[in-house]
């Protein structure tokens, strides 16, 4: 099998076995928890959610595109993952007090403390993931990544049961942790440095800048919402809306997330080799709108029956927030990956700058529709995220040539086939009887009749996507043919 097709399979394969494991705990979690409950941690997280980024350092980028990864950049990457960690730790511990007055919620500053016991795990196995990266070792990250959920999902269980509330979620997390590193011990890469190192530590630290300033703010950007939310609504609306972000965030635990760990590295070998970015870019797009376009549109079209099938009737009020912001997040998946293109090509500078800007008018249109309610703020998300791809569209044009009316072209077929895929889900919708029928069996139907459109349009239309579905079916017809008949 094709390298490439080798690793995107075991990355679908991981991210789809996490998937399950986390929609599972999330099914059970959103009918053991209040709204309240899961704010408080929620609030929690996204603080920490930044302060990992800065640990990060950029540092998994800088390992996976080194052309020439030696023991002494290996040591010195390891050697400034700890004492970053670690200094994010204590400042955690420290700030939690003041974290919590300020949200006037003694259990933020609880659930603080324990991610700070998280953080002081993660330098153990954060060098060795992307090293199995950069190598393309995805069944070796299938296991880690595997073994991080279970454990954070039975934590998560049992200690809801013997009543610590919102406190499991953040024991889980350092039960996660504690897995990703016993586990990746048992696949560490062969010259793997056990000791620190400071040679080679400038080049790094010259890296990291840029990269950790991208990632900062765009967490920020992420991070906005649940802040604002929290301090001008309620807890309980930062729980909503993190369940509307979540049911948007499907996609890319899908999808995006599986592809990511691959096309970083296929980017960065095409950039040195000096093929053609632009051709690349504008394949990835098809296949990505052919995928994202009729996903989203069909999500906004079940938003509240799947809202209520995987977290309860209680959660009613996020799926409006969901439809405003389908439209957006769809676009957005053209150009999410471009920012992996900037650094393929050495443009870490280029994406802090976008970041930059970006950012700034993402919090401040937060800011400015929170008073007045959450689907003020969905909307607000929506238009800064269009916004923002924008912004990507322009430096791609600037640096690979790529113009409007070749994006155009490139998804003229994928705007056809998402129109033929919500046809299927509408008419079910639409048939009498179904109004009063349950979650499940709505969206079983409605789902079916989806994939049935989406499958007979991108095999009408030669869309690009076709020869590879075809190519995965062939396997299953065969076998399927192949048995006999029974009397």
């Amino acid at each position: 099998m094709n390298p490439i097709k080798s690793s995107l399979l075991m990355s679908f394969a991981e991210k789809y076995t996490v998937l399950v494991i986390g929609t599972v705990g999330s099914m059970v979690i959103a009918r053991l928890l209040t709204p309240a409950q899961i704010g408080i941690f929620s609030i929690g997280a996204v603080v920490v959610g930044i302060t990992q980024l800065v640990r990060d350092f950029g540092i998994g980028q800088y390992l996976i595109q080194e052309p020439e990864l030696s023991t002494e950049r290996l040591r010195a990457a390891y050697t400034l993952t700890m004492l970053i960690s670690w200094g994010m730790a204590a400042l955690l511990a420290a700030t939690s007090a003041p974290v919590a007055a300020f949200y006037g919620e003694p259990g933020v500053g609880k659930v603080l403390r324990i991610l700070a016991l998280n953080i002081l795990l993660i330098p153990f196995g954060s060098i060795t993931l992307p090293v199995l990266r950069r190598q393309m070792r995805f069944r070796a990250l299938y296991c880690i990544n595997v073994a991080n959920a279970l454990a954070n999902l039975a934590v998560t269980l049992t200690l809801v049961k013997l009543g610590f509330g919102y406190l499991s979620l953040a024991w889980a997390a350092v039960a996660g942790s504690a897995a990703t590193v016993l586990v990746s011990q048992l696949f560490r890469p062969a010259g793997m440095p056990w000791l620190p190192g400071f040679r080679g530590m400038r080049k790094l630290l010259r890296f990291g800048a840029y990269a950790t300033g991208s990632n900062v703010l765009d967490e920020c950007g992420v991070a906005a919402p649940d802040i604002i939310i929290g301090k001008l609504i309620d807890v309980a609306a930062v729980g909503l809306f993190g369940k509307a972000q979540a049911t948007l965030n499907i996609f890319n635990m899908l999808i995006t997330r599986a592809v990511t760990p691959v096309i970083l590295p296929l980017f960065a070998a095409t950039a040195r080799d000096g093929h053609d970015m632009k051709r690349l870019y504008l394949r990835t797009i098809s296949y990505m709108a052919g995928l994202s376009w009729p996903f989203f549109a069909v999500l906004a079209m079940l938003a509240t029956p799947l809202t209520r099938l995987l977290y309860g009737h209680q959660w009613d009020a996020s799926a409006p927030l969901v439809r405003i912001m389908c439209a957006s997040t769809a676009v957005f998946c053209l150009f999410g990956m471009a920012r992996d293109l900037f650094v393929a090509m050495g443009q870490v500078r280029l994406r802090a700058q976008l970041e930059a800007i970006g950012v700034p008018v993402r919090i401040a249109g937060v800011a400015v529709a929170a008073p007045f309610g959450l689907e003020a703020v969905a909307w607000s998300i929506a238009a800064t995220t269009l916004f923002s791809s924008a912004l990507l569209y322009r430096s791609l044009a600037a640096l690979t040539g790529m113009r409007v009316a070749e994006l155009a072209r490139c998804v003229a077929r994928s705007a056809t086939v998402t129109l033929l895929t919500a046809a299927g889900p509408a008419l079910v919708m639409l048939s009498p009887g179904f109004d009063d029928t349950t979650p499940a069996v709505l969206l079983g139907t409605a789902g079916l009749a989806a994939l049935a459109c989406w499958t007979a349009a991108i095999v009408l239309l030669n869309h690009e996507i076709g020869p590879d579905l075809m190519a995965a079916a062939r396997p299953l017809l065969r076998r399927r043919l192949s048995k006999p008949e029974r009397r």
